[in-house]
């Protein structure tokens, strides 16, 4: 509940694209203030010149780290590797952070190094913070003070496997490859030679065909075997969005009831996750291309009975539930909101 006094807010880390997106869900959530939002390469800019589509909803000016006063939560929208050099600085200016890169999302600092390829540094935080997807850990959330962000290309297998993890039909011995088409926002606004429109444009390209980091969240959250588990990604010619197409195995005598019944589960216990099966339609399955904007995650499967294979699809906003929105919603249940406030943004279509 909110007893009429709003919780106040700030961003370090404001002018990139999930920066832009946080400040945007902030500025529309009727329980917030938005203190202060940092940018040392755009120090004294308005935000809306960086973020145009704040045009007359906000006249905040970016500040620099230095001058950050104290507020009730702290989001941290840097690039990697930023946060862990100041978590304690970070801790001292407010009791509740939610970090929205990669820095606090595994658990074990050997894994981290494995991973990542250098020493955590700062081990001894990653055991505060509780991993930042909600249909994972939103019991958690509820008494966290500290809450680590999500890959988006990781939100988006995960929640493809979910259903399957949960109920657990999935057969763990075999190998899962997940596929995973990328739209170009996920490159930041910073962007370098291969985000060029005359580069990026009309493309179909694979750029990590395996050890992609965010394979590590799915192996941290679905509990399966590192050897087991595979995420290619592909860029494809979207600025927003994430497909993640996975293909396992089920267990034998695993039957398309038991895959219903067991997205259903998922899908009713979650207000984001929607399960998309149709039978006629032009949308029949996952379509990143109407979430823009939008929290939601659709889910959707198909299963050959005769040898168990199952395709498990995810669509997402990569800006949204991949970074900005899943923050949001991770804020909500650390306040004892309604994790829906500030997100009710249904989508466009056609768009």
């Amino acid at each position: 509940m909110n007893d009429g006094v709003k919780t106040t807010v700030s961003i370090i880390g404001g002018s990139g694209y999930g920066g832009g997106e946080l400040l945007r869900l902030l500025l529309g959530h009727p329980n917030v203030e938005v203190r202060q939002v940092t940018s040392r390469s755009h120090l004294g800019e308005y935000v809306y010149q960086v973020h145009p589509n704040l045009r007359k909803r906000s006249q905040l000016k970016f500040s620099d780290p230095v001058s950050l006063e104290p507020a009730d939560i702290l989001f941290l929208a840097q690039p990697h590797g930023q946060a862990q050099h100041h978590i304690e600085e970070y801790a001292k200016l407010a009791p509740k952070i939610i970090d929205l890169a990669a820095d606090f999302r595994l658990r074990d600092a050997a894994f981290y190094e494995q991973w990542y390829g250098e020493k955590h540094a700062a081990p001894e935080w990653l055991s505060k913070f509780v991993y930042g997807l909600p249909e994972l850990h939103r019991a958690e959330m509820a008494t966290a003070n500290y809450i680590s962000g999500v890959g988006c290309n990781a939100t988006a297998s995960n929640l493809a496997l979910l259903p399957l993890v949960k109920a657990d039909l999935l057969d763990v011995s075999s190998p899962i490859f997940v596929e995973v088409k990328v739209g170009s926002s996920e490159g930041g606004a910073e962007g370098n030679s291969g985000s060029l429109h005359a580069e990026r444009a009309n493309v179909i390209r694979t750029f990590s065909a395996f050890g992609h980091r965010h394979t590590a969240e799915v192996i941290q959250e679905m509990g399966v075997n590192a050897s087991r588990v595979s995420l290619t990604m592909t860029a494809v010619d979207l600025v927003r969005g994430v497909l993640a197409t996975a293909h396992a195995k089920v267990k034998p005598g695993v039957a398309n009831k038991d895959l219903w019944k067991a997205y259903r589960a998922v899908a009713n216990e979650n207000p984001f996750v929607r399960m998309v099966k149709e039978q006629r339609g032009i949308y029949r399955v996952p379509e990143p291309k109407i979430l823009a904007g939008t929290n939601y995650a659709d889910l959707g499967f198909e299963l050959d009975e005769s040898n168990g294979h199952i395709v498990a699809m995810c669509a997402i906003d990569n800006l949204m539930k991949g970074a900005s929105g899943t923050a949001v919603q991770c804020m909500n249940l650390m306040m004892g909101w309604d994790e829906t406030l500030g997100l009710e943004f249904m989508g466009l279509h056609p768009i």
